[in-house]
């Protein structure tokens, strides 16, 4: 089997794409605008259900998080990519944990769902211009573990082995702000 130019391009726009989609996530679980910022174009606008706007809108909605939420965490499964021009369609499955404190407890919130993102091209450089998100399910996992002594009844030997969405040792591990692409 051979590949020509046109096979290559397309497996570098699928990457790039791939990408983007990553660098928002990580950028939502560590609250960080400029992450997000890298993967959307500034005109971008975001329906998620709960929230619909602009990406500045987004930002200040995302960014600092809700206090009740003080974890979250985005996994990304297959994205299908359709491919049109300088346009792209792309669905990719994500399954999201939340850590919600509900004041007298927290609990350990989990849900599924897609991504529906259209993206744009602009002088060789894909980002997204809409998201829309679909909910496909959600499940309340009841009241959360406290890892911060331990797991499973074993004592951490450091302190930097849990998780926070900012400030944790992934900061020290890639530095303060890691943009898709740039390291």
């Amino acid at each position: 089997m051979t590949f020509g130019p046109k096979d290559v391009q397309t497996l570098l726009d699928h990457e790039q794409i791939r990408a983007g989609i990553a660098g928002v996530a990580r950028g939502e679980d560590r609250r960080d605008a400029d992450l997000i910022r890298a993967s959307f174009w500034s005109d971008a606008a975001m329906d998620f259900g709960i929230f619909a706007g602009d990406l500045d809108a987004y930002l200040d909605w995302v960014v600092p998080g809700s206090p009740a939420v003080p974890l979250t965490q985005h996994a990304l499964g297959q994205s299908v990519i359709s491919l049109d021009g300088a346009t792209a369609l792309a669905e990719t499955h994500v399954t999201a944990y939340h850590r919600v404190d509900f004041g007298t407890e927290e609990h350990d919130v989990v849900l599924g769902g897609r991504y529906l993102d259209r993206l744009a091209r602009r002088d060789g450089e894909w980002r997204i211009a809409a998201r829309t998100m679909l909910y496909d399910w959600s499940r309340d996992l009841g009241v959360a573990a406290d890892w911060s002594q331990g797991m499973m009844g074993e004592q951490f030997r450091g302190d930097h082995y849990t998780g926070k969405a900012n400030g944790d040792h992934s900061e020290a591990f890639f530095g303060a702000s890691l943009v898709a692409g740039q390291r």
